[in-house]
């Protein structure tokens, strides 16, 4: 297996895996961030909060070991809906057969389905669909009121306790952070974590209600995985730092034939915003059992890849699975062989948007253009929020951006962002001393040799987000 220096990363898209009970010791840790992980997630949907904490300072043990930032996602669970139980145990469905939906959280039989939610029964009308068990069970509502509901059964055979409820076509008066959303949004933040993932987003006031709890201390990853949330795309990557397509639940609720047009329409938006976007689900599912992924999967790794995602992510795969450095180290070679494939560039090229009209975008968009035409070996970014390293990922170069910064913070948050090898440094005084720190640093990296040429990017006065204004040409070693 390659194993090589984390600093010696040639691809361009990073790689997320998430943490579970076969994942969580130092060395395993170590393992995966050389075999290609840039960012780890915490999933708390599954696992007690202090074995996350644990989890965090295993991170933050292999980040000090290779002085290299390492961002930390925590996925919270958010809203889950549930039928109640039944009186007697699993009960049999009939396509075509009609039952009643009551409030309740118990008392369930052949004919009455207890849902313990009422923001269910004030949400649904005649006509909409309902699905249990991901999926697997679907109803039709014929009639509905205040604390019930006639369906009919359209498909499923099998219903027990407790299977996942959701209503696609409706959107329910829920915020997106639970009781228990809130009190590990306060762990997490505590605890030093870079990124917080928002589940079963709606509406652009859930992203509000997080960014007043949230405060600052972290940014904000939308999950896209309602499809009323389409509705408010543009107005959701407004609002957030970064956006997930969460393949996984959008299937649930949605023709399946329509996940991969939205996956590419969520990234197209997110590319044209400059907003990071992650792609994940299923992307090596089949790893989780087996050393090999499906000529499928690996394909599928690759369309994310030649989309320009900032990012594809591992599941299961790594949380429970059985080859989890395998997966990654698999999630690697592919991603790197998709990107120095000859249609590539053309590719990304090809969906390349226009810069907005502000000094800031013409500067970076003006970098890429530099870079390619004298044939510079990377450009460079002086940021304090990573805003600068922002609009530089947005242009897409063909050279890696060094995203140097004098906070810790901006550089864990900038490992998510395509292209960007981050570097938290000194806080520097003068241009003169930022060139040559620049120099110096890419030289170190091993980003450039003596001899080339860096474009360097940042904004006088130092210090000062959002106000990139100056480009520099600068030899290395000259």
């Amino acid at each position: 297996m390659d194993m090589r220096p984390p600093h010696k990363r040639t691809r361009q898209i990073k790689v997320v895996a998430t943490l579970g009970p076969t994942t969580s010791s130092v060395d395993t840790i170590r393992r995966l961030f050389v075999a290609g992980v840039d960012v780890f997630r915490l999933n708390f949907s599954h696992g007690a909060q202090a074995e996350h904490a644990a989890r965090v300072e295993a991170i933050r043990a292999v980040e000090r070991e290779y002085a290299h930032p390492i961002a930390v996602i925590a996925d919270l669970q958010g809203p889950k809906l549930r039928i109640g139980r039944f009186n007697e145990g699993p009960v049999h469905l009939t396509p075509g057969q009609r039952l009643r939906l009551e409030l309740g959280a118990d008392g369930g039989t052949a004919e009455r389905v207890p849902v313990p939610h009422p923001e269910v029964f004030a949400a649904m009308a005649p006509g909409h669909a309902l699905l249990l068990d991901d999926g697997n069970v679907r109803l039709r509502v014929e009639a509905c009121g205040r604390d019930h509901a006639d369906v009919l059964v359209e498909a499923g055979t099998r219903l027990s306790d407790r299977k996942g409820l959701s209503v696609p076509d409706a959107e329910l008066p829920l915020s997106p952070l639970t009781a228990k959303d809130r009190d590990d949004l306060r762990y997490a933040l505590d605890h030093g974590v870079d990124w917080i993932a928002l589940s079963f987003v709606q509406r652009p006031e859930d992203v509000a209600e997080a960014r007043r709890l949230i405060a600052g201390r972290a940014q904000i990853v939308v999950k896209m995985e309602k499809p009323l949330a389409i509705n408010y795309l543009d107005e959701l990557i407004d609002l957030t730092d970064a956006m997930m397509v969460a393949r996984g639940d959008l299937g649930v609720e949605m023709p399946a034939e329509d996940v991969p047009t939205l996956q590419k329409r969520i990234v197209r938006h997110c590319r044209r915003a400059g907003k990071p976007v992650i792609v994940a689900t299923q992307m090596l599912e089949s790893m989780i059992g087996a050393p090999t992924p499906t000529r499928a999967e690996a394909s599928d790794v690759a369309t994310a890849v030649f989309d320009g995602a900032d990012a594809v992510m591992l599941s299961a795969e790594t949380a429970v699975g059985q080859y989890p450095v395998e997966a990654v180290a698999m999630m690697d070679r592919i991603a790197r062989r998709v990107e120095r494939d000859t249609l590539y560039r053309p590719i990304i090229d090809a969906v390349h948007h226009e810069p907005e009209s502000t000094a800031a975008d013409a500067i970076t968009a003006a970098a890429r253009q530099v870079a390619r035409t004298i044939g510079a070996a990377a450009i460079v970014t002086y940021t304090s929020s990573g805003s600068t390293t922002l609009r530089a990922a947005r242009e897409r170069p063909e050279v890696p951006i060094l995203s140097l910064t004098a906070h810790q913070a901006t550089a864990r948050r900038m490992a998510l962002c395509w292209g960007v090898h981050p570097i938290c440094t000194r806080q520097v005084t003068s241009f003169s001393e930022m060139v040559e720190n620049a120099c110096s640093l890419a030289l170190a990296e091993g980003l450039v040799r003596e001899g080339q040429r860096l474009v360097v990017v940042a904004g006088v006065p130092f210090n000062t987000p959002g106000n990139t204004n100056v480009l520099r040409i600068a030899w290395v070693g000259a």
